[in-house]
């Protein structure tokens, strides 16, 4: 059977989530998105535990499920430590086949931070510790470093990153298989470094609210005889295209931290640009926030384009919600217009994820306005062009070649007042 895996989510008990992140919300919006398998997220934190224990049924296998969607139990850590003179941050999402296996962990970790203070919690350990602890309680655990480009919290961040996976665990590097590319980072980016051949690329949403548009943008497709937690690391760990078929991806340009820039100020800059004003805000003096499209220039040993050999597949598209969102030039969050737009085309073809992906235009037309399958054919076949996002700004979709040209003779007019601005302040 094939299934739509989204690892990595967040419940009500992580700081800035929707209050909706419980079981029931995740349940109800995976079937509206076309998930099958959802993370319970968070399963570190005590009032969690409790309820996700109360409401998931053990179906075997080390899966669990709820409403007829399965579950695995799932969450993400942040170790912080000094390494070389300096404090890393670093998130880690980590999957178990057990709540025995989930309670010996939350027992381990929380001599080590208080486990009731976010969902996410914080411990001061280093990324070798941690991996090492868990592998005492269980080395059926498998642990994916999270969103490894963005600047905050990840082994690659321009904040408190490092250069190398081998750098950040160290000796416990033989234990870490997956690598989750986060929102503003695909695979063909990761595909530049050969260091990182030897590890599985994984998609997650990383999702703080339940609904279509966050959960499941970004996701895994694997195709089982029966889904099982550990069927599904084997898949991961060996990078078997016969199970694990492709990731889905939003466009890296969506996500918040693809350019450098200054959100303050709204400066948005290039690698290329950025470097003109010596990485500094041209407005204010401050440094820029350096992003994931910078840092990979950094690392990259490759040239754009390079593809490994035994590499998973993926397909880049985009929530519903916002190519009707864009199409329509409605800039409102839970527009109640777009909302119903989508609903439209959820009730007839069953799920999100079957519009964007399957449906033909001739059945799309019968449901909705022409410039609205115009916008789902595009994104479908990767004809979409996009305004970066930088420092936390999340960038947008365009859908006209002409509005697309104007922005970009915008962009160089405020590029160019930029530089006459930092002229002007010598």
């Amino acid at each position: 059977m094939q299934i739509v895996a989204d690892f990595h989510i967040h419940s009500k008990y992580s700081r800035a989530t929707s209050p909706l992140m419980t079981i029931t919300e995740l349940a109800k919006y995976a079937k509206i998105k076309g998930l099958g398998l959802l993370g319970t997220g968070d399963f570190s934190h005590p009032a969690y535990l409790r309820e996700i224990k109360s409401k998931l049924e053990d179906v075997g296998e080390g899966l669990f499920s709820y409403q007829n969607i399965y579950f695995m139990l799932t969450t993400e850590v942040s170790t912080i430590f000094q390494f070389e003179g300096m404090t890393k941050k670093v998130h880690h999402l980590i999957h178990v086949p057990s709540f025995e296996i989930a309670e010996q962990i939350n027992e381990s970790l929380s001599k080590y931070g208080n486990l009731k203070s976010d969902g996410r919690p914080t411990l001061l350990m280093t990324a070798p510790e941690l991996v090492e602890k868990i592998m005492e309680v269980s080395r059926e655990v498998m642990i994916t470093p999270a969103h490894i480009w963005t600047p905050w919290f990840s082994v690659f961040g321009s904040k408190s990153g490092f250069n190398r996976i081998e750098d950040c665990y160290q000796d416990q590097t033989k234990n870490i298989f997956s690598l989750e590319t986060g929102l503003s980072s695909d695979p063909p980016m990761n595909w530049r470094l050969s260091a990182l051949d030897k590890f599985t690329l994984v998609s997650n949403s990383d999702s703080h609210s339940p609904y279509a548009w966050r959960m499941g943008r970004e996701a895994n497709v694997f195709d089982l005889k029966k889904p099982s937690f550990m069927e599904i690391v084997d898949a991961i760990k060996n990078k078997d295209k016969k199970r694990f078929l492709y990731t889905i991806e939003v466009d890296p340009n969506y996500g918040k931290y693809h350019f450098d820039g200054h959100r303050e100020h709204g400066i948005s800059l290039t690698p290329a640009e950025a470097k003109k004003f010596n990485y500094l805000c041209p407005i204010c003096g401050k440094k820029l926030t350096i992003g994931v499209l910078h840092r990979v220039e950094e690392l990259a040993d490759r040239p754009e384009g390079f593809v490994p050999k035994d590499a998973i597949p993926f397909k880049s598209l985009l929530p519903l919600y916002e190519i009707i969102s864009a199409i329509t030039g409605t800039n409102q969050l839970y527009s109640p217009r777009v909302i119903a737009e989508q609903d439209k085309l959820v009730e007839k073809f069953g799920n999100e994820l079957n519009v964007l992906l399957n449906v033909s235009r001739e059945e799309l037309s019968k449901v909705a306005n022409e410039n609205i399958v115009d916008g789902i054919l595009k994104v479908r076949e990767g004809k979409v062009k996009y305004v970066a996002g930088y420092d936390g700004v999340y960038g947008r979709p365009v859908f006209s070649d002409e509005e697309f040209e104007k922005i970009k003779k915008q962009h160089a007019a405020k590029a160019k007042e930029q530089r006459s601005l930092k002229d002007f302040k010598k």
